[in-house]
């Protein structure tokens, strides 16, 4: 009894080898599986920019309502539902990224590198038929090599010669390389923008101003973002303030931002508007809103009273605080006090909603029989912090694609020549710039012929 050696010798991973060659491979290398996951890719992170991102449920149900849906299918529960609230965030997008990147990969080894080991890897021509399969190609009577090598050389190409009265020339051997340059730049792009995803955070503070925080509020973070956030940083809000046109329109919102150490020194100190945020550590502050935290208060000759104050629902009329004041010690009377904004006037309005007086800041009325005066209007500002360790991996890959695309640019040309049996032969081709190589070699065959009628 016989055993077949080669089904024997046949185990699962040369199966799967198999498998991954014949069927898997020619599949992640089409282009047209690119072109696919790259609209897709460019489809979801449009989605991502156009929906907030990061909202509560509240929010996407006061902006995303199931009747009547936005283009009749985009509602909250859809939203929440795909992860269209934290797009860059969800495995699926992920997994596009990942496909994405290995398709590139696998076309780089399986197309790329090899063109440009076939380029490297030249061959000398010793037979005139091998010069008929040239895009480019002439047969001289009176030329030589070594004046062919002359201008060759004067141009550029870097010259090989044979023991058979033949060369090979060649130049732009980086317009082979450029797309594999290409490739590994987008690559690394894609690689920075999932570490990115997967340890990056996004938190929003409202810090009154003079008052110190710590990063907690966390509205979006990947699953290994833990080790990014700060425990022992501190951050004070020294002073916020608004810079308001002569037409009592907001021009800019500043923030003056201490950076503190566990000992409660200052260890850095940045003033920040909106695009002109402070970095520290890793973590980028973002001045984003505003809003009024409290309003400072004396009766008569008291000590300073600081009362908090709270945005109210204005159903989309502007934006407006309140807070109340009481006028006695057991808190039986009392006015209401409401703000829009930082600079401009103060309604008092008594337990029945009558109007008592306007004020500003530094002034002083009259009410209950008490004299109440206004010290400050404390503002708060609105942070977004933000961290994402993928952004130089990111930064990278764009400088290598940059690079990568200029090397495209490239023509890599390449040049045969022999003489034998009284004739030569001269031809090339190049992968791109056809007209300009055309030009070119005829004016490398004007020059040979000159050269040759002169010596003679």
């Amino acid at each position: 009894m016989t055993l077949d050696n080669s089904a024997t010798n046949s185990t699962p991973r040369s199966h799967l080898g198999k498998f991954l060659r014949a069927e898997l491979l020619p599949i992640l290398t089409d282009l047209r599986l690119a072109i696919v996951l790259l609209l897709a890719i460019a489809l979801f992170s449009a989605s991502g920019t156009v929906i907030e991102q990061g909202q509560s449920i509240e929010f996407y149900k006061a902006n995303y309502p199931t009747d009547p849906a936005l283009f009749g299918f985009l509602s909250w529960k859809v939203i929440l539902t795909i992860g269209l609230d934290h797009v860059y965030r969800t495995w699926w997008f992920l997994s596009l990224l990942i496909l994405f990147a290995t398709s590139l990969t696998a076309c780089s080894f399986t197309r790329q590198l090899p063109a440009l080991k076939a380029a490297r890897n030249w061959k000398l021509y010793d037979q005139p038929r091998q010069f008929q399969k040239l895009a480019l190609s002439a047969e001289l009577d009176n030329a030589s090599l070594s004046s062919l090598t002359q201008l060759l050389q004067q141009k550029r190409y870097r010259v090989f010669q044979g023991e058979q009265n033949n060369l090979y020339a060649r130049k732009g051997i980086a317009g082979r390389i450029g797309p594999i340059i290409v490739h590994i730049g987008i690559v690394i792009i894609l690689a920075g923008a999932i570490w990115g995803a997967m340890t990056g955070f996004v938190a929003q503070e409202m810090v009154p101003s003079g008052e110190s925080f710590q990063i907690r509020n966390i509205i979006d973070a990947g699953p290994l973002a833990a080790p990014q956030i700060p425990k022992d940083l501190a951050l004070k809000v020294n002073r916020f303030w608004i810079d308001y046109t002569p037409t009592g329109s907001i021009n800019q919102f500043y923030s003056d931002i201490s950076a503190l150490d566990r000992q409660g020194q200052e260890v850095k100190r940045k003033t920040i508007f909106v695009n002109e945020p402070f970095r520290y550590r890793g973590v980028t502050f973002y001045q984003t809103d505003w809003g009024i935290a409290a309003i400072r208060i004396r009766f008569n000759h008291s000590p300073t009273l600081q009362l908090p104050m709270a945005a109210l629902n204005t159903n989309g009329n502007g934006r407006l605080w309140g807070t109340w004041i009481p006028t006695k010690t057991d808190l039986s009377e009392g006015v209401s006090l409401l703000a829009k904004d930082l600079q401009g006037t103060l309604l008092i309005y008594d337990a029945k909603g009558q109007l008592v007086d306007t004020l500003r800041a530094g002034m002083a009325t009259t009410v209950n029989g008490v004299t109440l005066r206004i010290v400050e209007v404390v503002g708060s500002t609105g942070l977004q912090i933000k961290a994402d360790p993928g952004i130089p991996i990111v930064y990278a890959g764009f400088g290598l694609l940059m690079l990568g695309v200029v090397m495209s640019y490239v023509s890599h040309s390449q040049i045969w020549a022999l003489e034998k049996d009284g004739h030569f032969y001269v031809g090339g081709r190049t992968n791109r710039a056809q007209v300009a190589f055309e030009r070119e070699m005829l004016e490398i065959l004007d020059q040979i012929t000159q050269k040759q009628e002169i010596k003679l």
